[in-house]
């Protein structure tokens, strides 16, 4: 396999394929960038930017899809994916801008309202106050972007990456990445077939002091989440679907959360804030050759 990596959509974005379609890497990561420039919601020619600098934009293909998705999200979660805590991840903790600590006063008058988003194919308009933040599904959303491509040229040896969004066209080996050590691997394991996409969610990756301030915002108590480390999905579901899932379970009460995944049938590999690990009862159909670090070994 041949990798090669590029830093977009702020993070390491890695593409590997086998040696006769390395022509097509430089393809996908045309494809990320494009996929920054409509959901980007940092970069000032982003449309998503404009969104919520102007409150109006024209829409293209990818925003249409992306708003689409996470409207679905939206109910499917029962409310716990919602983009529009862009209100508190970028207003108020400023992650990966101008980091503070918001107040509980501030958090409890942020606006958190997916209804005042609207939307069709043509454009999209939001109300004073609302910010998106397509963060929860993004990276998933570009991972897919780029396996279509793939899969339509018939490059069916690939890995695509996109910080903890990954989607294997061939069978791979995996690391999940130890939340208490930052070049340390929790497990690793082998996907038992083609084509499926792994996820992590984590409140280790992005907080303001410590990670009781992390990036992961319950729209509904309009406060960080504090009841998982890591959520850890795979499955045969879309990146994109996976990557909205995992955001939305981290945010969820536990026991919704475990029933929300259990009813979706992917496998999962929990790190609760407890420091318990926790493994689906399906984990073999997705993940073989589970190899644990030394650290949890007993």
């Amino acid at each position: 396999m041949v990798s090669r990596t590029q830093v977009i959509m702020s993070t390491f974005v890695t593409i590997s394929v086998d040696e006769k379609n390395t022509n097509l890497i430089s393809d996908g990561f045309d494809i990320v960038k494009n996929v920054e420039m409509s959901l980007s919601s940092y970069n000032p020619k982003a449309r998503i930017y404009l969104l919520n600098k102007n409150l109006h934009v024209e829409v293209d293909d990818n925003v249409y899809e992306a708003l689409s998705l996470s409207k679905m999200y939206y109910k499917s979660t029962d409310g716990y994916f919602d983009i529009t805590v862009g209100s508190i991840t970028k207003d108020l903790y400023g992650f990966g801008e101008s980091e503070r600590v918001a107040t509980p006063l501030e958090l409890q008058n942020a606006k958190v309202a997916f209804n005042a988003l609207r939307f069709d194919k043509k454009e999209a308009f939001t109300e004073q106050g609302i910010k998106v933040d397509l963060g929860g599904m993004g990276k998933g959303f570009a991972v897919d972007k780029v396996a279509e491509y793939f899969r339509s040229k018939g490059a069916d040896s690939a890995v695509i990456s996109a910080s903890g969004d990954i989607r294997c066209l061939s069978v791979c080996k995996m690391d999940v990445q130890d939340p208490f050590f930052e070049d340390g691997s929790l497990l690793s394991f082998e996907t038992t077939r083609d084509d499926l996409g792994i996820t992590t969610s984590g409140n280790y990756n992005r907080y303001v002091e410590s990670t009781k301030n992390n990036h992961l915002i319950d729209p509904k108590a309009k406060k960080p989440q504090t009841s998982f480390i890591s959520i850890t999905l795979i499955g045969e579901l879309s990146s994109s679907d996976l990557d909205a899932y995992a955001t939305a379970a981290s945010v969820m009460p536990v026991k919704k959360a475990y029933e929300f995944l259990d009813a979706l049938g992917v496998g999962y590999i929990i790190m609760q804030s407890d420091e318990e690990m926790v493994i689906s009862k399906n984990i073999a159909k997705y993940a073989k050759n589970l190899l644990f670090s030394d650290t949890l070994k007993k």
